[in-house]
């Protein structure tokens, strides 16, 4: 006699067999030259699936091994840095970011004074600052981000706020840029250094990374492409994001953020060790809803549905809470999402990005979108916890 739970599985089977056949379909379909999928399931790795290669002139195929780009997914990193540092007592989330970055108070607000602009309103792109963070670059010898805050903060006189700050959501990298300079005064470290201390460690991030490539991992270093016209392009290789490094800097082979998705996911095994990097009620405030984010389709997976957290992006389909966030950049696009209800989370990333990124609902209709909206049939699958 078959068991609920066996009928689950069953079901769990089938979608894994859809998804992987959509993915396979999609990429060969696309162009796309490397990618790679894994499933967490309660704390562990039960499906680890990388296609393709990861330098298509040398042939070399994706593996664990294999580094990729995770761009925005940063952010969430970020945030869980701000989270640190009100734990301890260093700042509180409603603070006007004047107080730590006083140099936007030069920033042209007609809405009224900066200094109302609050930590909140940055982690959940509800300050009224604009998308792009540097937005004169039109010539190839022009630096691929501004190396310096010092290029920033010239350009801060120059600054609009483009909405009265806290009213709507509008996705902003500059104001994730803002709290990366947050982490860094308040701890006296670069952000690198604090986010490799203060989270990839304690984690066992042991080959993640931010910006360029140490020698020793090199060879594992994925290439990337664009796919303009129908040509491929290889992407710069191994760029450098400077003072943006808060927003977008982060490399990582996928068992490493197999190890990010289970620290998010918790396990009452290791929550002690968790606890450490941050305590599960703050990891839970980062996902409660601040404003509603389905007008603003940048993250190209985002639905009329979604909201903005704190760092994180939120959604329910079917009954499903979805937590996640998407990342896009130098040909590499990125989508990490979570079913904490399910105990379950996916990652995928891909070494090639088919179009480029415009800012409204289109962004939902390209191969790596359709492969990432699929991954939700994959929690659909999975009933109840223990299910």
């Amino acid at each position: 006699m078959s068991t609920p739970a066996a009928a689950g599985e069953r079901a769990f089977e089938k979608a894994l067999a859809d998804f992987r056949a959509l993915h396979r379909d999609e990429m060969r379909r696309a162009g796309i030259v490397g990618s790679s999928f894994y499933l967490v399931r309660d704390g562990r790795v039960v499906v680890a699936d990388p296609l393709g290669l990861q330098d298509l002139d040398s042939k070399i195929p994706v593996d664990a091994q294999t580094i990729f780009h995770w761009a925005s997914i940063t952010k969430t990193m970020t945030g869980i840095a701000i989270m640190q540092l009100r734990d301890r007592g260093l700042l509180q989330l409603d603070d006007p970011i004047v107080r730590y970055v006083p140099e936007l108070a030069q920033v042209h607000n007609p809405f009224g004074d900066t200094g109302a602009i609050t930590i909140r309103q940055l982690m959940s792109h509800s300050a009224g600052f604009g998308g792009a963070t540097w937005r004169w670059r039109d010539r190839d010898w022009q630096p691929f981000e501004p190396p310096s805050w010092a290029q920033l903060a010239a350009m801060l006189p120059y600054t609009e706020v483009k909405f009265r700050p806290g009213t709507r959501f509008s996705y902003s990298n500059p104001g994730i840029v803002y709290l990366g300079q947050v982490i860094e005064r308040l701890s006296g470290e670069d952000f690198e250094v604090y986010v490799d201390k203060n989270i990839l460690r304690p984690l066992g991030m042991n080959s993640s990374y931010f910006d360029r490539t140490p020698p020793y991992l090199l060879p594992h270093r994925s290439h990337s492409y664009h796919i303009r016209d129908g040509k491929r392009i290889e992407a710069p290789f191994d760029v450098d994001t400077g003072v943006t490094v808060s927003n977008g800097g982060l490399n990582a082979p996928l068992p490493d953020m197999a190890r990010y998705v289970a620290f998010l996911l918790g396990d009452p095994k290791r929550q002690a060790d968790y606890d450490l990097v941050l305590k599960r009620s703050s990891l839970e405030e980062m996902w409660r809803p601040q404003i509603a984010a389905g007008e603003d389709f940048t993250q190209g997976r985002m639905a009329p549905t979604t909201w903005s957290g704190l760092s994180f992006f939120l959604d329910r389909t079917d009954g499903i809470r979805i937590i996640g966030h998407n990342g896009d950049q130098n040909g590499f696009r990125a989508y990490l999402s979570l079913c904490p209800d399910q105990h379950m989370g996916t990652l995928l990333a891909f070494n090639t990005e088919t179009r480029g990124v415009e800012n409204d609902a289109s962004n939902r209709d390209t191969a790596e979108s359709r492969i990432a909206l699929a991954t939700d049939n994959l929690c659909k699958a999975v009933s109840t916890p223990g299910g």
